[in-house]
């Protein structure tokens, strides 16, 4: 009960950060621009071409480009992530961020970030070979694998852009706080997931009851539906970085110096009895 009550606190904390830098939420958004723009200059080639088959029964260069496609894509997202983490580290030091700056800030960490995105797509890649290829016990194995990697790593991108280190060094210290933080991780994994069904939800009612009255109200109900998802979808994104910002302060002892009034901080990032954390949250 202790982690789940702390990790209430940290996400209580996140959107605080986020109703502080309202504009924050553009930084989502404008990842998902950049991926819809690069999916289309990689998918368009195909298509002028007339050649849909070539997705069907690819050849080895086509293997090359959709895994370069997949890099340049998990960069792209990667990038604006880190950019969001920036921006809440800086937040939480008592900053006052921007988009610009958070941007800067991440353009910055590219010779990190770079790397970090081939790790991730490849893996991804592997897990997803493996689900394809292999039998029903592959498949199970490739997911509980694949969420292995998620919550372990769950921590890479602050530990890349706060501490500037290597990406095989921040995914052993990610899986070093994982051990110390994994009731917080799981908990605010399942958690955010669970919010995004929950406002999801009447948007999904709202389309049905709109179509039931008839096509043309159905369709204005189906776009108001998915403006809605996709707005909720952006806010969730930017609290998830933030908390994955939060969370790790938290694992690493850093606190916060100037994004909440005392009593919040206390409740967010004091040490619990039960978790063995130091007086700065290190494990002891």
């Amino acid at each position: 009960m202790g982690r789940i009550s702390r990790t209430l606190e940290l996400a209580k904390a996140s959107w605080q950060v986020l109703k502080a830098d309202k504009e924050l939420v553009l930084l989502p958004v404008l990842s998902l621009v950049a991926t819809i723009a690069v999916a289309a200059s990689f998918l368009a080639p195909i298509v002028l071409q007339g050649d849909a088959t070539a997705l069907d029964d690819p050849d080895g260069m086509t293997y090359v480009m959709l895994f370069i496609a997949y890099v340049v894509l998990a960069f792209v997202t990667i990038f604006f992530n880190a950019a969001l983490v920036h921006a809440a580290n800086e937040r939480l030091e008592g900053g006052d961020p921007t988009v610009g700056s958070a941007l800067r800030g991440a353009m910055l960490r590219v010779g990190r970030i770079l790397p970090w995105a081939i790790v991730s797509a490849t893996v991804s890649v592997i897990l997803q070979a493996i689900r394809e290829r292999g039998g029903f016990i592959s498949q199970i194995a490739a997911s509980i694998a694949g969420l292995a990697w998620s919550l372990v790593t769950f921590l890479v991108l602050p530990i890349l852009v706060i501490e500037n280190i290597g990406v095989m060094d921040a995914v052993k210290r990610s899986g070093s706080l994982f051990k110390r933080t994994w009731g917080e991780n799981v908990a605010a994994q399942v958690g955010f997931g669970l919010l995004g069904f929950v406002i999801a939800l009447p948007a999904i009612l709202l389309a049905a009851a709109a179509f039931a009255l008839g096509e043309t109200i159905g369709m204005i109900g189906l776009v108001v539906a998915v403006l809605w998802i996709l707005a909720s979808a952006m806010v969730i994104s930017a609290l998830n970085g933030i908390f994955q910002t939060a969370l790790y302060r938290y694992a690493a002892g850093m606190g916060s110096t100037g994004a909440f009034g005392d009593t919040e901080l206390r409740a967010a990032f004091a040490p619990s009895g039960r978790s063995g954390f130091g007086p700065r949250g290190i494990a002891g």
